[in-house]
């Protein structure tokens, strides 16, 4: 009975927030991601920052939005991430 089911798992990639720095490419926007790390050593809290790629179809956000990007399959080279719509 148990080889007659289907498993649907749908596997869910991670989640970031961050704002749109650019939206010059087709259906593609940069968003730069911000997070706070402590130094292994001496304990400071540094600031990191990171830009992704993400796809946001027909260019719907602009520039200066705060967005929540997830984790999806290749899109392209280099895009990994989609705009959440909210």
């Amino acid at each position: 009975m148990l080889n007659n089911m289907e498993k649907t798992e749908t596997k869910i990639g991670k989640i970031f927030s961050g704002k749109i720095v650019s939206t010059k490419m087709k259906d593609t926007a940069v968003v730069l991601v911000e997070r706070y790390t402590k130094h292994p050593k001496y304990g400071k809290f540094l600031k990191r920052q990171k830009k992704f790629k993400a796809h946001d179809a027909g260019n719907k956000h602009k520039e200066g939005e705060i967005v929540e990007i997830r984790e999806t399959k290749p899109i392209s080279k280099t895009k990994r991430f989609i705009v959440i719509e909210k």
